[in-house]
């Protein structure tokens, strides 16, 4: 069994946010979308890695980078070193605590608004809006099957707690649990469901080539 089940990417929970799905709002900062922010102004809302990853990618080619961060640090859950990057970046500007209430657009997007850790209610005229709120494991349907880490995602390999070969099926086996194997024998995960992953289209496909080659290695050992 291989699963590769993905996750749902957190929306905004503001009114009207469906509307604007592909139409404005974005959960990737993909080189046709860099593209087509030359010159205007955008918005990034997250502090996580990945958005970090977006903000200094997005610079690049747009006018003017907003960062909304719910929390009051930058650095509580992205890397130093993207900080330091996207906060030596001229056209890169940060508002902390702060939270966006209300999209504005006829067909495709055309403003934010957003409320301060004050009360001030503020607005960004922009086309483009780039979500990072995080992301849930597609993982309900594997619990008390499978080891889970604390967000739900699957635990393989090296990741698997302390002791995990010890246990009667795995001394049943015979052996450790490959890199891409879960709890149980036999039971692999690939990409976005699977903890630790690089949340990337690339890594993904890389991790399901590789889970190929192990899923071949134990139907090969006898019974």
């Amino acid at each position: 069994v291989l699963v590769a089940s993905g996750v749902e990417y957190r929306r905004l929970a503001v009114p009207r946010v469906s509307e604007f799905d592909g139409a404005g709002l974005y959960y990737a900062a993909t080189e046709l979308k860099a593209r087509l922010c030359k010159g205007e102004e955008v918005v990034v809302v997250g502090a996580g890695n990945s958005a970090g990853q977006a903000i200094v990618y997005l610079a690049r080619n747009a006018r003017h980078v907003h960062v909304l961060v719910r929390g009051g640090d930058l650095g509580a859950s992205m890397s130093r070193y993207l900080v330091d990057r996207v906060e030596g970046i001229d056209n890169v500007t940060v508002s902390l605590t702060c939270k966006v209430v209300q999209l504005d657009g006829e067909g495709h997007l055309s403003a934010v608004h957003y409320v301060t850790k004050d009360g001030e209610k503020k607005k960004i005229a922009t086309s483009s809006l780039f979500s990072f709120c995080g992301a849930d494991a597609n993982t309900t349907w594997l619990r008390n099957c499978v080891e889970l880490d604390k967000k739900g995602f699957v635990t393989t390999g090296t990741s698997l707690p302390q002791g995990i070969a010890e246990t009667e099926r795995w001394q049943a086996a015979g052996r450790t649990p490959f890199l891409l194997e879960t709890s149980l024998p036999g039971v692999f995960a690939a990409g976005d469901v699977r903890s630790g992953s690089v949340k990337r289209v690339a890594s993904a496909v890389g991790e399901g080539s590789m889970s190929v080659s192990f899923v071949h290695a134990y139907i090969a050992r006898p019974a």
